[in-house]
């Protein structure tokens, strides 16, 4: 058996933004950490724990991983909320639709269990909170409904792992 250590693609990604964001001067720091927090898969988790390794006090770390995420998770809402109107209007046109995936089909019925806070609060153990939004606008959820309540989920998310974070970072001290 080797003994050769595997790194999976996220960890190479998440190492890299942690470098990218320890580059930035003292002052831009935060910067990192919403761009790195914009990006699904990332989030407001992975952005905090990034901030947190980075060296980023944890209140500005929290703060900037939030509004990164708020802020792409908004536009895929909206995109979504415009692509649902096209759609509506298609299908009022006698056009017949594509069969959904088994992704969108599996998050329709988690959709129809838990309902809007649900889905945000627990969806991100699946997907990213951009996707998950995207789709529940696109299900009909009402589009205020599914911001309010992702970024409830977000500021939780982040608040958890910013935590952890700290603690990690503290054990290994």
């Amino acid at each position: 058996m080797s003994n050769t250590l595997y790194i999976l693609p996220e960890e190479i990604m998440q190492e890299a933004l942690v470098d990218f964001t320890q580059s930035l001067p003292i002052w831009l720091q935060w910067a990192g950490v919403m761009i790195a927090a914009a990006i699904p898969f990332i989030e407001s988790y992975f952005g905090t724990l990034i901030g947190v390794v980075a060296g980023v006090p944890l209140p500005i770390a929290l703060a900037a991983a939030i509004i990164g995420n708020v802020a792409s998770m908004l536009a895929f809402v909206f995109a979504a909320s415009g692509a649902r109107q096209k759609v509506l209007a298609r299908r009022a046109g006698g056009e017949e639709l594509p069969e959904p995936s088994p992704r969108r089909q599996k998050v329709k019925r988690m959709f129809d269990r838990f309902g809007v806070p649900g889905v945000s609060l627990l969806g991100q153990t699946l997907l990213p909170s951009q996707i998950t939004s995207g789709m529940m606008v696109s299900f009909g959820a009402s589009r205020n409904a599914v911001i309010f309540w992702q970024i409830i989920s977000i500021i939780v998310w982040a608040i958890v792992f910013g935590a952890l974070g700290m603690g990690g970072v503290a054990l290994f001290r």
